[in-house]
């Protein structure tokens, strides 16, 4: 085990030395907006008693991928399958990026495959939350001390 900042984990995870599932790779992506645990600690302080969300990813099966739809993103379904008793399969013979082209609102994460995420947010966040930095992996100008 060993200390990472989240732009260190998410390198980490880029060069496939470490896994860890899409949510976790978006609240790591949120993380990097915080250049200090004391600006991280303030903002959960300043935010705390404005409210939360529950979310439910829902999954869409491309040709080449997949997309985790987050509430927002404008191919997310009105009702969402909560229980999975509807068996409900979103797929599409089309490629991610062609979906990509297509949209204009997203909040998604793009799976190529285990270690290719990409998160895509043009949304505002409720409950004066903070979105993920996108974050190009090959790049070492992070500003996160966390």
């Amino acid at each position: 085990l060993q200390w990472s900042s989240p732009p260190e984990a998410i390198k980490h995870f880029k060069s496939q030395e470490i896994w860890f599932p899409p949510p976790q790779f978006y609240e790591l992506c949120r993380l990097c907006n915080f250049s200090s645990l004391h600006e991280l600690h303030k903002f959960g302080s300043d935010r705390a008693l404005e409210g939360c969300e529950r979310w439910l990813p829902v999954m869409l099966t491309a040709s080449d991928g997949y997309i985790q739809l987050l509430p927002g993103d404008e191919l997310y379904p009105e009702d969402p399958d909560c229980t999975g008793e509807k068996k409900i399969i979103m797929s599409t013979d089309k490629r991610v990026e062609d979906l990509m082209k297509e949209g204009s609102v997203f909040h998604r994460i793009v799976i190529k495959n285990i270690n290719d995420l990409a998160v895509y947010v043009n949304i505002q966040a409720k409950y004066k939350h903070i979105n993920p930095v996108v974050i190009n992996s090959d790049s070492s100008d992070y500003n996160s001390r966390l």
